[in-house]
């Protein structure tokens, strides 16, 4: 038992000797180009890792196409537009604020003041039932009430 249970460990542990991906630059601007773009492009497999951070085939290829045009003389900014638009702004880790992005960008501020303004009508509204005072006609039955509850006490 304790061969298998090792063996299925060591199955599972095959995947720390995964390739690591090296690409070569002859100049060190063309490098540091390539570091920013695949730390600000997202993964459209993963959606919330970058395409440095992630594994799957579509990554790949996306890193070995920046890769590609910046070895082809494209600047960074052509390749960035040529991304957003194949994919939309999605594809960037930060989209820019326009007006199709608007709504992910004010929509949690929004979504907040909403609940803050909820919570507090909420709370002054039950504060407002604590304190309202009974008329004389409640106060009148809420006697009565009493009065019968302490005769069926009685024997």
């Amino acid at each position: 038992m304790r061969i298998a249970i090792t063996c299925l460990l060591l199955a599972f542990s095959l995947n720390c000797f995964s390739a690591v991906e090296f690409r070569k630059f002859n100049d060190p601007q063309k490098e540091q180009a390539y570091k920013i773009l695949i730390d600000e492009l997202r993964c459209l497999v993963c959606q919330n890792q970058t395409i440095a951070d992630s594994n799957a085939d579509l990554a790949k290829d996306l890193r070995r196409q920046v890769y590609e045009m910046l070895q082809l003389g494209k600047s960074k900014d052509e390749i960035a537009n040529f991304m957003i638009e194949r994919y939309g702004d999605f594809v960037l880790y930060n989209p820019p604020f326009k007006a199709k992005t608007g709504l992910l960008w004010i929509g949690p501020i929004v979504f907040l003041l909403i609940g803050l303004v909820m919570l507090v009508l909420f709370s002054r509204k039950n504060k407002v039932k604590t304190k309202t005072e009974l008329s004389e006609e409640q106060q009148t039955k809420q006697a009565k009430v009493k009065a019968l509850l302490e005769q069926g006490d009685e024997p």
